[in-house]
């Protein structure tokens, strides 16, 4: 989890508020449960890995070979079939 300065995403008014229970300190905000969030869109990992197996797909188009995606992402054969076919 990264920790952002208050400061930089709060009005001034709710940090001088908030500053009155908690000074230097860390404080958890935790979601809201009626919006919560798909696995990897808080880390970012979902993106990289739809980056990825788009350079994937890009590539067996361009007459890259099975085997050959495979070994180069260090994923099985099984793996990239699933990725060039997904639509």
């Amino acid at each position: 989890m990264k920790y952002i300065n208050a400061k930089t995403v709060l009005p001034p008014w709710l940090v001088r508020e908030l500053q009155r229970y908690l000074q230097g300190g860390y404080l958890y905000i935790p979601a809201d449960q009626s919006r919560p969030k798909r696995w990897g869109e808080v880390s970012g990992y979902r993106q990289e890995l739809q980056q990825r197996n788009r350079q994937i797909q890009q590539a067996y188009r361009k007459g890259a070979s099975v085997e050959q995606l495979a070994g180069e992402y260090c994923l099985s054969v099984h793996t990239i079939h699933k990725i060039i076919y997904h639509k």
